[in-house]
């Protein structure tokens, strides 16, 4: 009598599981603002300015006194011109200052009219044919930052947005945590590399390519092992090698149960191993672990082998593991969007299915033809995944979740 099949897990469960076994580094560096792209903040960051740190204008025009202004057509005296980064001089009554974006606003002056609202008459007298009120297109010292406030926050992932926001208040270094190390490889005797002959039943290994630039696209500080002969004792002496520096392991392919797959023995040998049936299609086997080394563990992803499977697994499972691995706190799931389908999806599995769609000319989405597992074609095509309950057929016209590659490849 065969032992009863356990439940596949949900794509829920499965997140919930990682998340919750993450430990994240926790070794910082501090580095040039101009080189943290990527990386994760360490400490949160506050601001020891205001910003602006002066009124200053917002537009090409002058500055001027509202109360001499009031009548719409008042002509006033010119007694300075004010360039970006100067100071200028006191306006007194019945003046107006020459004022360029971004300059510091005179004492004395409280509004700002748009030079398309004013007429140059003589070289030192201008008309002003706007009533402008107190503070018009005036930036407030502190309108953007506050002294003493927190700009960006422990975990925040930095990105070009973040720099800029960190560069803005004199940021010239922040503090990091460390690059997560993580280690690469590949088995299958079947596995060639390009440029290489291909010897009849071999194909080339996609998949290193694709999950390298993954994880470089992350930020991650990779090692790569190549492809490991099929065989249980090279298995078994590249996990070793591999965890001595690394924090996560992740391989491709033998994570089933036959008898050329040594990824689960080996790692069950070297540390401990979790094997999952994963509602999901394409997808189904995880295997996550942990392998021994000398002073703790290092954590262990074994992917499906085929190239489909192998992409959307890593998107789904992998991304966000490594995200809090790297002390990214919050919310790492992505963002999804509903959408109009443009197309009828009548095969309703009972797993949940990531179809490869494409958003069309009137905003609605077109599904890839063919949605097989080895199918690398609808990951060019498509524009990202819809992510389909198990046992839901589509209509056209139905609304579904649509996930961009854009919220998944970064």
């Amino acid at each position: 009598m065969k032992p009863a099949q356990k439940p596949m897990l949900a794509v829920s469960e499965a997140l919930d599981f990682l998340m919750g076994a993450a430990r994240p580094v926790t070794d910082t560096e501090l580095v040039p603002t101009l080189e943290a792209n990527g990386r994760v903040l360490a400490a949160a960051q506050v601001s020891t300015l205001n910003v602006p740190s002066a009124d200053n204008t917002q537009m090409d025009g002058y500055a001027v006194r509202a109360a001499d202004c009031a009548s719409g057509g008042a002509t006033l005296a010119v007694s300075q011109r004010i360039p970006a980064g100067h100071v200028g001089e006191h306006l007194g009554p019945g003046q107006a200052a020459r004022i360029f974006t971004g300059a510091m606003i005179p004492a004395g002056a409280d509004a700002v009219v748009m030079q398309e609202q004013c007429e140059a008459v003589a070289p030192d007298q201008v008309i002003i044919r706007h009533a402008p009120k107190s503070g018009e297109w005036i930036r407030r010292a502190g309108e953007d930052i506050t002294a003493g406030s927190v700009i960006l926050p422990a975990g925040t992932r930095l990105r070009s947005q973040e720099l800029g926001l960190a560069a803005s208040v004199g940021l010239a270094t922040v503090p990091v945590l460390r690059k997560l190390r993580v280690a690469v490889f590949f088995t299958g005797d079947e596995l060639a590399m390009p440029g290489e002959p291909l010897a009849p039943g071999a194909i080339y290994n996609s998949n290193r390519f694709t999950l390298r630039a993954l994880l470089e696209n992350l930020g991650c500080a990779i090692t790569d092992f190549g492809i490991v002969p099929d065989t249980l004792e090279a298995t078994r002496d590249t996990l070793r090698s591999a965890a001595r520096e690394h924090d996560l392991i992740i391989t491709s392919g033998g994570v089933s149960v036959g008898e050329e797959d040594h990824i689960k023995p080996a790692v069950e040998a070297e540390g401990r191993l979790n094997m999952w049936q994963i509602a999901v299609k394409p997808g189904k086997p995880l295997a996550f672990g942990e392998v021994r080394r000398d002073q703790g563990t290092a954590f262990f992803l074994g992917l499906p082998g085929n190239p489909v499977s192998s992409f959307i697994t890593f998107l789904l499972f992998v991304r966000p593991f490594i995200l809090r691995l790297q002390g990214v706190q919050g919310d790492v799931s992505p963002r999804a969007f509903s959408m109009r389908a443009d197309f009828n999806w009548p095969k309703a599995d009972r797993r949940n299915e990531f179809l490869r769609a494409r958003v069309n000319a009137s905003g609605g989405l077109d599904l890839f033809p063919n949605q097989g597992s080895g199918v690398l074609t609808s990951t060019v095509w498509g524009d990202g995944l819809i992510d389909n309950p198990p046992s839901n057929a589509i209509t056209g016209g139905d609304t579904v979740r649509f996930i961009p590659f854009s919220e998944l490849l970064h």
